[in-house]
């Protein structure tokens, strides 16, 4: 069982792979945070310090929603009114990984060139099999 202070670092290299999972993506370092970009523009803002956590994500479909989660804000800096929401966590809290993936794949739908997520979803990844499956889902 991981201790409260890796559990945060846990939390982050999940993150990190399910970002890194999506088709021509890349990792960088603006503004002292991590940044998850697709040809050059971010779709996941991330810090993991002391502090905790934080993960900041485009939502155009549902930021709305988003921000009844008592651990959600709209992104600082004026994002906020472009849809972009920051989920941040305390040392030890409990983080929903699901959600917070189903919001990375909201996000780099909205960044990402059409024709990379049509090629992205002809060409399932572990990223976006759960999520195209669930489409099909709810499509019946």
């Amino acid at each position: 069982m991981a201790r409260k202070g890796n559990l945060a670092k846990t939390y982050e290299a999940e993150i990190r792979r399910h970002a890194l999972d999506y088709p021509e993506t890349r990792e960088d370092h603006p503004w002292g945070e991590t940044a998850f970009k697709v040809k050059e523009k971010a779709f996941v803002f991330m810090r993991c310090d002391e502090n905790g956590l934080s993960v900041g994500v485009k939502l155009p479909h549902s930021s709305r929603v988003a921000l009844k989660h008592p651990f959600c804000e709209p992104t600082h800096y004026g994002m906020g009114k472009f849809g972009w929401v920051t989920a941040a966590f305390a040392p030890g809290d409990d983080v929903p990984m699901k959600l917070l993936k189903e919001w990375i794949d909201e996000s780099f739908r909205a960044v990402a060139p059409k024709t990379l997520v049509k090629k992205m979803d002809s060409v399932p990844t572990r990223a976006t099999t759960n999520a195209i499956a669930k489409r099909k889902k709810k499509a019946r």
